[in-house]
């Protein structure tokens, strides 16, 4: 992989970890946390939407610790408490004291714990397909979580993913098993999620007593058809966090801002401006 791939985009050290990040547009910062799928990136996670959330706002996106193309240091542990001090040291070093923050599935669970921890740094919270509340796990996430490398699994996990099965062709499936092949990609991915997996549910889950303390604006946002994390815990994560509004997409499964890209960036980048009128 050489470095005009569109994945690889910035380098920096956010709280002692090489981080791969997109730095796209300007004015008032959006930070978006991609979810954990094999093989997965920023660019992979956010493609589609980052051109439009660009035009109105200056876009951060990493590849968070042992994903994408960020550092796997040796003995790391790949924790709730590591990956929000990857977040904040990336806001510390590019001179952020408040951003947007927007979450994907595990990067919801992300963006929750990091709005708890550090309720100044955000301003506005976008949840999507968010982990972060107690559920029991899904035959989707299991296998997502539990993937060992061949065409034939990625094939078979990407069904999980989308409602509309013509976007999970075997040119998509082919890339991404590609990515996770990629040197070091699975030894990190395996490490994170060891069976039993119903525990990294748990460990991702922040207490309700916090969620019910945030304060912030929140959008809430979940396709109905989700076979990955289930609509209820977006329908929890509604009723516990006073400011929020929910959205849920029909004829849609776990990957809402690539089955309804124009839709997802339109209702978010118009969530995010209300602020700034």
């Amino acid at each position: 992989m050489t470095n005009d791939s569109p994945e690889i985009a910035n380098t920096i050290t956010a709280a002692g970890i090489e981080t791969n990040y997109h730095d796209v547009g300007a004015g008032d910062p959006v930070m978006l946390i991609h979810g954990s799928g094999p093989g997965v990136s920023a660019w992979a996670n956010w493609r589609l939407v980052m051109p439009s959330l660009a035009e109105q706002a200056r876009v951060i996106a990493p590849d968070m610790a042992g994903f994408g193309f960020s550092a796997r240091p040796d003995n790391y542990s790949y924790s709730m408490d590591n990956w929000v001090d990857q977040a904040v040291g990336l806001l510390d070093v590019l001179d952020i004291q408040k951003t947007d923050l927007v979450g994907n599935s595990f990067g919801g669970a992300l963006a929750l714990a990091l709005t708890i921890r550090h309720p100044e740094r955000v301003r506005r919270l976008v949840l999507m397909g968010s982990v972060g509340v107690p559920f029991e796990i899904t035959e989707g996430l299991d296998a997502v979580w539990g993937y060992t490398p061949s065409f034939e699994n990625m094939r078979r996990i990407m069904d999980y993913f989308a409602w509309d099965r013509s976007l999970v062709n075997d040119d998509l499936a082919q890339l991404r098993y590609e990515a996770s092949i990629r040197p070091g990609f699975q030894e990190s991915f395996s490490a994170m999620f060891p069976a039993p997996r119903q525990r990294w549910v748990d460990a991702m889950a922040s207490p309700e007593a916090d969620i019910r303390a945030i304060e912030h604006e929140t959008l809430i946002i979940h396709g109905r058809d989700d076979q990955v994390i289930p609509l209820e815990t977006s329908l929890a994560l509604h009723q516990l966090i006073s400011r929020s509004q929910l959205h849920v997409f029909g004829r849609c499964g776990h990957w809402t801002q690539i089955e309804h890209a124009a839709r997802f960036a339109r209702l978010v980048g118009d969530f995010l401006a209300e602020a700034r009128n």
